[in-house]
């Protein structure tokens, strides 16, 4: 498993000494890097009903599902207020996010709202690194499944993130089918 979180990566701008530091949270993977199997956990958080307004107001979410505690007490059919699935989602992804230098994002598939997250909840998330393919003669693409669990367990939220990550050493790579290298 490539180490996580502890990588030295140069950066323009800065003293010697500061860049021989290592950088917190930024990765310097490439797409030989990515072993298919490895699997991080995430600490847990607790979603706060501030904080859930406030992303509600950002993105200008207020069905009353997530916004309004009397509709959702006395009408709603879970009984209480939801947090948006928009708000599952990115916070169960920047749970597992980390700064690799060297991939982007390239879509997501497969998102599945599976269970109810209310206000209150806490929430962790698994992330493993599912598949590898050669997409260019740049880069290839890694297919990784963020799992998002509530409490002690329950899956709430499950997504691939599909991502093009550079290839180290692209003189080794063979170019993909179709392509000239």
């Amino acid at each position: 498993m490539a180490e996580i979180g502890n990588h030295m990566r140069p950066m323009l701008g800065l003293p010697d000494d500061h860049n021989a530091i290592p950088v917190w949270n930024a990765e310097n993977w490439f797409y030989e890097d990515f072993a298919v199997g490895d699997k991080i956990r995430s600490i847990r958080r607790t979603i706060s009903e501030g904080e859930a307004m406030a992303f509600n107001t950002l993105v200008m979410d207020l069905h009353p599902y997530v916004a309004d505690r009397h509709f959702a007490e006395k009408e709603g059919v879970f009984g209480r207020r939801l947090v948006a699935g928009a708000q599952v989602f990115s916070y169960g992804l920047g749970l597992v996010a980390t700064n690799c230098l060297n991939s982007f994002s390239y879509g997501y598939d497969r998102l599945r709202f599976i269970a109810p997250v209310f206000i209150g909840d806490t929430i962790y998330t698994i992330r493993e690194n599912l598949g590898k393919e050669l997409k260019s003669d740049t880069m290839g693409k890694v297919r990784v499944s963020y799992s998002v669990y509530k409490e002690e367990g329950e899956l709430v939220l499950y997504c691939e993130h599909l991502m093009t990550a550079l290839y180290q050493h692209p003189e080794k790579i063979a170019a993909p089918k179709g392509r000239a290298k």
